[in-house]
């Protein structure tokens, strides 16, 4: 009886520190999701969708006067979009993305790393770079795609061409 209330006194010890540490791994990822500004992850969405409203007002040569009317849509959108993206709906499995990805040492030097000169540069300046990037890459991108087509085209009449 004392062995298995020892054992279950052990376990029960255990299980907090394991809980504790959790906890604090947990804390450390929130902090860093804070300090990288994990929050604003979204905000292009919300831009490019307030911008979809917007080219379809002026398509349909809206009156200046229906402004009212787009903006109530816009508001709309962004309620949408908070339901569905909003950083208390994200954060969560930001959380978990981070700590099963990265032990609580490492959240602790990547947080030393974006304190540094060099790593709140690297904060400023990575959303333009990999904006740049995407741009770089689909330019480059578009002298490909006609060969990709024809490439296609080919191996589809190939196909066409050995059916019984």
């Amino acid at each position: 009886m004392r062995l298995r209330l020892l054992c279950s006194a052990l376990l029960l010890a255990g299980s907090s520190s394991v809980f504790a540490d959790a906890a604090s791994h947990a804390a450390e990822a929130e902090r860093f999701l804070t300090l990288t500004h994990a929050d604003k992850l979204s905000v292009p969405v919300y831009t490019q969708v307030q911008q979809m409203f917007a080219e379809r007002f002026a398509q349909a040569q809206a009156p200046q006067n229906k402004r009212v009317l787009l903006e109530r849509y816009q508001a709309k959108a962004d309620e949408a979009l908070n339901r569905a993206i909003g950083w208390d709906k994200l954060k969560p499995d930001m959380v978990k993305l981070y700590t099963t990805t990265f032990t609580e040492a490492e959240l602790k030097e990547l947080m030393a790393f974006y304190q540094s000169p060099v790593g709140r540069k690297v904060l400023e300046k990575m959303p333009a770079l990999a904006s740049q990037s995407i741009q770089i890459s689909q330019q480059r991108l578009q002298a490909a795609v006609p060969e990709v087509n024809k490439l296609l085209a080919e191996m589809t009449a190939e196909l066409e061409a050995k059916q019984p």
